[in-house]
């Protein structure tokens, strides 16, 4: 008895964990100032602003304490759990009779844009020699959704959090800066209202920079932009289950009794559900713009949490690279589309 007393005094203690609260809190706060910011500048997307102050409570001094310290862990959670609801609602945002509504000419020239400028931006990644995943997650952004895309893919590839929130930041600051300068160049250009708004929502990166950088042109222009844009969004599931495969393709006979990251991950699969709900047409509209400032919130939470990963410090082995890959994916996908736009009109 003595001996079992004994044992039971001296057994260890693990530790708790580290807690999740304080970085959350801090999520919650960055996202309240995005929204503040966002209302006061419209032209300036709410996630685009969670992004910015992300990376800035990353560097301020006395903030940066407590991102690194304390916050780390629930900012960390913020950056891949609710990515993976925000990605999961923003199916609600597509519908499929929306996609057959733009035409088989107009899909084939948004699948092209995609391909063009995913294939060409993981080739150009790699021929630079970026490091980890970063090629892959960059290509993933500008193809697709941007943040969202990106954070669908590294949950898959499993990808480590500084690739992502380095790719975030990139594709983040392109996609503002798109806001400000195709504008500018739809006169230039020769392009109508209608193929202004395909143009943009063929080469802008986020949902809300689409609608940011589209709205110059009128209700047209943007209607068209978000239409374009979703059927971008489309793409995510299956280029998440082709990577899937990849990365499970990968997988040597020595990892077999390693856990492999499933062809369809579930937040993805959830995503799929969202898409045939909102093409029942069983939700009310009312539903509808709840989950969708819902999705918005959450997204804005995650990527704060990301931005707040990024430490510009050990950036600079790789900086230019990165700020050059970011360039010539932007061309690529501007000029791709530019060409799809006016080869359909």
């Amino acid at each position: 008895m003595a001996l079992l007393g004994q044992r039971h005094q001296t057994a260890p203690v693990t530790p708790p964990g580290p807690r999740p609260l304080p970085g959350l809190a801090l999520a919650a706060l960055g996202v309240v100032v995005a929204w503040a910011i966002h209302a006061l500048i419209p032209a300036v997307p709410m996630l685009t602003a969670a992004v910015v102050l992300g990376l800035a409570a990353a560097h301020v001094p006395g903030v940066r304490a407590v991102v690194r310290g304390r916050g780390k862990a629930g900012l960390s959670l913020a950056g891949k759990r609710l990515m993976r609801v925000g990605v999961v609602l923003l199916g609600l945002k597509l519908s499929l009779d929306d996609v057959l509504g733009l035409g088989w000419a107009t899909v084939a020239m948004v699948l092209g844009v995609v391909a063009a400028t995913f294939f060409g931006t993981w080739w150009l990644g790699r021929r630079m020699g970026l490091p980890g995943d970063q090629p892959l997650l960059i290509a993933t952004g500008y193809s697709i959704c941007g943040a969202s895309a990106i954070g669908a893919v590294s949950e898959v590839t499993e990808s480590e959090e500084r690739d992502a929130a380095v790719s975030v930041a990139l594709v983040t600051l392109c996609g503002t800066l798109a806001i400000a300068v195709l504008p500018l160049l739809q006169g230039p250009l020769g392009l109508s209202d209608a193929e202004f708004g395909q143009w943009a929502g063929a080469s802008v990166h986020d949902v809300g920079q689409v609608v940011a950088t589209a709205q110059t042109a009128g209700p047209g222009a943007l209607g068209d932009a978000v239409l374009v844009k979703l059927m971008r969004v489309a793409v995510l599931a299956p280029l998440v289950a082709a990577v899937g495969l990849s990365v499970r393709a990968r997988s040597t006979a020595r990892e077999t009794g390693k856990r492999r990251p499933p062809v369809l991950p579930l937040f993805v699969a959830g995503f799929l559900g969202m898409v045939a709900v909102r093409s029942s047409g069983w939700v009310p509209g009312t539903a509808l713009d709840v989950a969708g400032h819902a999705q918005e919130l959450l997204l804005a939470a995650a990527l704060f949490g990301l931005g707040a990963a990024v430490d510009l410090r050990s950036l600079t082995r790789t900086g230019g690279r990165v700020a050059a890959l970011g360039l010539c994916a932007w061309v690529v996908v501007a000029g791709v589309s530019y060409v799809g736009v006016m080869a359909t009109a």
